[in-house]
């Protein structure tokens, strides 16, 4: 070897492996992301319990059946009936205004709540626990426990005439739908706060200590930053909402069952008392078969108008 009297700094030892080069491949660089047969399970799964009836209820939709005898092929028939009757027309209506309810309600509370159970309050985890409770109900105990406690002869109601007048709230539909917004309020902002706390607890805490500088309040702060930054969980909530809204059966069924007459039948309260009531599993189909086109087109139009669907960053609010 020559030893080196130059002062230069020796040269790079030749690098090791293969050609080119390259360093060998070892096995951390062989384990890549997993073949498609981990997820064939829940891909039969998935296919199994939702393609197949899907395309199964968009089958009968075409078709007259009173679930006894054989299918009959009718074409377009049950949306034309469906397309000239006054209940169908109603229930949508009634389905998209308690929708438009819960996401105006449910919104702000779900937002302000979450927030607020992000900080470090004092008992705030004792608060946040008990206020959880509705979220680990059912629907179905849900609505039933609110029947009990709304009903107008042994309720609340009837304790506080002061209050609810004859205490019938399920006599007009204008109460009966408050009734409807208010038991779905309560047991679903729970939920969407959730999905807010976890997304305040991921906003940088470099942002509020700028502002503090600056001489940023804690409502300048909510407002110019910790909404801006809750952006894609206010979509992603508010999506859930509008499938969901659209989707509401167990407590109109429990609590109203589409009455008083039917000032409360939704869409899908109506596809139920079509084809399980009536025997009409052709028309139920069909209802069914709109509300899932309903929802994803609704959904698909939010993401689009937000702008969430361009959207590449993974730190929450920024695009």
């Amino acid at each position: 070897m020559t030893p080196n009297i130059t002062g230069a700094p020796p040269p790079p030892p030749a690098p090791r492996g293969g050609p080119g080069g390259r360093p060998p491949a070892s096995n951390a660089t062989k384990v890549g992301r997993p073949s498609f047969a981990w997820a064939l399970p829940a891909a039969l799964f998935f296919a199994l319990f939702a393609i197949a009836p899907l395309v199964m209820v968009a089958v009968l939709s075409f078709m007259t059946w009173d679930g006894i005898s054989s299918p009959q092929f009718v074409g377009m028939d049950n949306w034309s009936r469906l397309m000239d009757d006054p209940v169908m027309l109603n229930s949508i209506w009634l389905t998209l205004l308690l929708t438009v309810l819960g996401v105006v309600i449910q919104t702000p509370l779900s937002i302000v709540l979450g927030v607020w159970a992000a900080g470090n309050q004092r008992n705030r985890a004792v608060l946040s626990v008990i206020y959880f409770i509705p979220l680990l109900l059912s629907a179905t105990a849900v609505s039933v426990l609110w029947r009990a406690l709304l009903d107008p002869n042994f309720g609340i109601p009837a304790e506080a005439t002061w209050l609810f007048g004859d205490g019938n709230l399920f006599g007009e539909q204008a109460t009966a739908i408050g009734v409807l917004a208010f038991v779905s309020t309560w047991q679903f902002t729970p939920f969407h706060t959730l999905i807010y706390q976890g997304a305040a607890r991921a906003v940088p805490e470099v942002l509020y200590q700028a502002a503090e500088i600056d001489g940023a309040g804690r409502y300048r702060q909510f407002f110019h930053i910790t909404l801006p930054q809750l952006r894609n969980s206010m979509i992603t909530s508010m999506i859930l909402m509008i499938v969901g809204g659209l989707t509401t059966f167990e407590t109109v069924l429990i609590l109203t069952q589409g009455g008083p007459g039917t000032d409360t039948t939704i869409s899908a309260y109506y596809m139920y008392d079509k084809a399980f009531q009536g025997f009409d599993f052709g028309t139920g189909s069909a209802i069914a078969l709109a509300l899932v086109v309903a929802a994803t087109i609704i959904s698909l139009v939010v993401v689009r108008v937000s702008g969430y669907d361009k959207m590449r960053s993974t730190m929450e609010g920024v695009s």
